[in-house]
């Protein structure tokens, strides 16, 4: 596979800030991982490349009906598992041959391996919530063992 490099942000809600599309450019797919706010969102990640975006527990307006609760994302032979809330996974990952996990949910960047499995949370790029970053993360799909890039949209708040 050529450089390919997956976008993941989540925890937008409503709000879209322009360091995220900064952060984002250049990749060649986009998946929002839920609490997406506003489909304008969405139209506007669109203009930088094709979006895979589930619905998260916010994002109970009628236009959000349109959005699946979980996606499977396939990229060459990567199979991606997204989810908005990591507490509801109810499929072992490594059994079903996903690659990586993706979800959003807890507003905290973070990434781990499990029994294979890559798990991504790329934080919230919406408003920031109590001391947490905000942040999006970038994932070069070519670059093996795969490792996440949190980009911080931000400074650190104060205290």
């Amino acid at each position: 596979m050529s450089s390919f490099h997956l976008g993941l942000i989540s925890d937008t809600h409503g709000l879209l800030r322009p360091e995220a599309l900064t952060a984002l450019q250049g990749c060649q797919a986009i998946i929002h991982a839920g609490d997406v706010g506003d489909p304008a969102i969405l139209d506007q990640l669109k203009a930088i490349a094709p979006v895979m975006a589930i619905r998260g527990n916010v994002d109970s307006d009628p236009w959000a009906r349109t959005l699946p609760a979980t996606e499977v994302v396939r990229i060459e032979n990567i199979l991606i598992y997204v989810l908005h809330n990591l507490s509801q996974l109810d499929l072992n990952p490594k059994v079903a041959g996903f690659h990586i996990v993706v979800s959003g949910h807890s507003h905290k960047p973070d990434s781990s391996w499990y029994e294979g499995v890559l798990y991504i949370n790329p934080g919230s790029a919406g408003p920031r919530r109590f001391s947490l970053p905000v942040t999006v993360a970038r994932l070069n799909l070519s670059k093996t063992p795969w490792q996440p890039d949190f980009l911080h949209l931000l400074p650190p708040a104060p205290g």
